[in-house]
């Protein structure tokens, strides 16, 4: 396993321990023999994430779509993981700023 796999399954795990709703689905989804279904969930939730100003569709779906999509292309996989490391970052440097500055309620 390269640094690229290695960054993308802490990446997996990560949103397991945050959302734990998700552990079941993303350990199913993560099955080498899913391919067939990973491939076409995956660009569905990309288009989901595009289109996040429907109703029921949000920008949260993108970020899955591309780390489900960037399991069976191994292109993906380093811009992928760097790209989720670095918006988990900038979500938690956001949230401590906006309790720094507002106070946590």
């Amino acid at each position: 396993m390269n640094a690229a796999d290695a960054r993308l399954d802490r990446q997996f795990e990560r949103i397991s321990r945050q959302v734990p709703a998700t552990r079941g689905f993303l350990d199913w989804v993560r099955k080498p023999r899913l391919h067939l279904v990973r491939i076409p969930l995956a660009i569905l939730l990309v288009l989901g994430g595009v289109f996040s100003f429907l109703p029921v569709l949000g920008i949260w779906m993108l970020p899955l779509g591309l780390l489900v999509l960037a399991v069976d292309i191994p292109p993906l996989r380093r811009p992928v993981g760097d790209a989720i490391v670095r918006l988990q970052r900038f979500i938690s440097t956001t949230r401590r700023r906006w309790r720094a500055r507002f106070g946590r309620q």
